[in-house]
C-alpha cells in the first residue's frame, strides 16, 4: 500500500488551544501509517468564530496571512503537508499560492457570515474554477446547497465529517448531494455506519479518509477505516488513492 495520506486536519503556531503544529500533529500520527496530510488553519487563526458581528480589520488580515503562509513551509521531507488555503471575506485569492492545492471554507451556525454575494465571492470562486482547486465546504444546510447548487456549480467540493456539520449525513442524502458527481466527502468522525451506507450507496471513489485533528485522533480515525475490512482496492482508495486521483487534476496558478 502506497504511503496513507489524512485528507483533514488544522495546523497553525498562533491557535495553540489547543497545540495544532505540524509537529503536534507529526507526534500523534507518525508510526502509525499515515506518510503525509492536508492541512488547513485553525477557525481561530482566521476570524473569531465567538464574535457573531466579527468585523474584519488589518490585525485578522494578517493573521490570515500568516496562517495560510506557514502551511506552505510546514512538514518535512518524510512527512509532506498538503497545503489547503483557509479564504475568508476578504476574498484574499490573490494570496494562492501554486503549492496551495485545496480550498477550505468554513463557518457554523452563529458564527460570522460569508459575503456570498459579494463581487469579490463570484471573483474567488472563478479563480478556484479556473485553478480546478477543491473545496472543503463546512457550512450550514442552506448554505452548502446554495454553494453546491449556485455559487459554484461544478467545482469539486469537500464535506467534512460526511456531513455532520453540513446539516447531517441524511438529510444531504435526501437532497441528492451524495450522487453528485463532483461532491466528495471524508471519514473525520463520522460513523461507521455511515461511513458503510454511503459506500453501498455511492461507491468508493469519492470518500476520503480524514482525522480532524487536533479534535479527532489520527491513529483512531485511521483504525475505524481499517476495521471495515474494506476489500483491498476500496481501502486503497479511501486512505490515499481517491485524493491522489482527485489532485492529480489541479492546475497550476492564474
Amino acid at each position: 500500500m502506497k504511503s496513507i495520506i489524512d485528507a483533514h486536519a488544522h495546523g497553525g503556531i498562533q491557535d495553540r488551544n489547543p497545540p495544532q503544529s505540524f509537529r503536534d500533529y507529526a507526534e500523534r500520527a507518525r508510526g502509525g501509517g499515515i506518510g503525509s496530510v492536508v492541512m488547513f488553519p485553525p477557525v481561530m487563526e482566521i476570524y473569531d468564530r465567538h464574535d457573531p458581528g466579527f468585523e474584519d480589520n488589518f490585525r485578522w488580515q494578517e493573521r490570515r496571512r500568516r496562517a495560510n503562509r506557514y502551511l506552505l513551509t510546514a512538514g518535512d521531507e518524510d512527512f509532506p503537508v498538503i497545503p489547503y488555503f483557509f479564504i475568508w471575506n476578504d476574498f484574499a485569492v490573490d494570496q494562492l499560492s501554486d503549492d496551495h492545492q485545496g480550498i477550505k471554507w468554513h463557518r457554523h451556525p452563529g458564527e460570522p457570515v460569508y459575503h456570498y454575494d459579494a463581487p469579490e465571492c463570484a471573483n474567488a470562486i472563478e479563480v478556484i474554477r479556473e485553478r480546478n482547486l477543491p473545496v472543503v465546504l463546512e457550512e450550514e444546510l442552506k448554505n452548502t446547497l446554495r454553494f453546491i447548487r449556485e455559487i459554484a456549480p461544478g467545482v469539486r467540493v469537500i464535506i467534512p465529517h460526511l456531513g455532520l456539520l453540513n446539516g447531517g449525513y441524511d438529510a444531504l442524502k435526501r437532497h441528492g448531494i451524495w450522487e453528485m458527481e463532483n461532491i466528495y466527502a471524508d471519514t473525520a468522525l463520522a460513523s461507521a455506519s455511515d461511513i458503510a451506507d454511503y459506500l453501498n450507496r455511492y461507491g468508493h471513489e469519492r470518500l476520503l479518509f480524514g482525522s480532524d485533528f487536533p479534535f479527532g485522533d489520527p491513529e483512531e480515525e485511521l483504525e475505524k477505516v481499517l476495521q471495515m475490512n474494506l476489500p483491498e482496492d476500496v481501502q486503497e482508495g479511501l486512505v490515499g488513492g481517491n485524493l491522489r486521483r482527485m489532485l492529480s487534476g489541479n492546475r497550476p496558478g492564474v
